[in-house]
């Protein structure tokens, strides 16, 4: 019975990780958000589509330690550790390394990962793609289109009219609620 449970368990267990591996260390860690405002990351900004490249020593200068763990050094973060898994506002999701413009939020939806997650990005040049060979799996890494930075992994099990799931890492999102959503939102609020 002992191998059987062992065949099994080892049988499983690509299966198990192939959702949204989560391969990082199990203490909790502070996640930094970064904005526009920020003056310490010369490079972000929400208008700008140059791209961008420096080096390691450069983005560990201006970014968190949690951002730069993520975006640079391919990392994953905790599942259920992100307030934008279970977000419902209205807006744009951005790249907190760069600024640039990932995800629409009516393009995302629940998929109990533990993650955000998309059906689909904000543009064909907002993503890249590449293969990701890790952790003894075949998936596909998404990145930044603007400086490259990890984002997470695209998977072809989300809903229509797509059919993919990109499963993003929080801590490298920023959220820009939308004007009007934060007008109504306000309006409502003085009632």
């Amino acid at each position: 019975m002992n191998k059987i449970s062992r065949f099994i368990v080892i049988l499983l267990a690509p299966a198990v990780f192939a959702h949204c591996s989560y391969s990082q260390n199990p203490s909790p860690q502070k996640t930094t958000k970064m904005d526009s405002s920020d003056k310490k990351n010369p490079v972000y900004s929400h208008t700008d589509s140059k791209q961008v490249n420096l080096s390691d020593a450069e983005w560990k200068k201006i970014l968190p330690g949690d951002v730069y763990r993520i975006a640079r050094e391919k990392g994953t973060e905790r599942p259920w550790s992100s307030s934008f898994e279970t977000s419902k506002e209205i807006g744009t999701y951005y790249c907190a390394v760069c600024g640039n413009p990932l995800f629409k939020s009516d393009t995302k939806f629940e998929s109990g990962c533990g993650w955000p997650s998309f059906y689909e990005a904000i543009s064909k040049s907002s993503i890249i793609y590449e293969k990701d060979n890790t952790h003894g799996m075949t998936r596909t890494e998404v990145m930044c289109g603007r400086c490259k930075s990890h984002l997470g992994h695209v998977f072809e099990d989300g809903p229509p009219p797509t059919g993919l799931r990109y499963c993003i890492n929080g801590v490298v999102l920023d959220f820009k609620k939308a004007a009007e959503a934060e007008k109504k939102y306000n309006e409502k609020k003085q009632e």
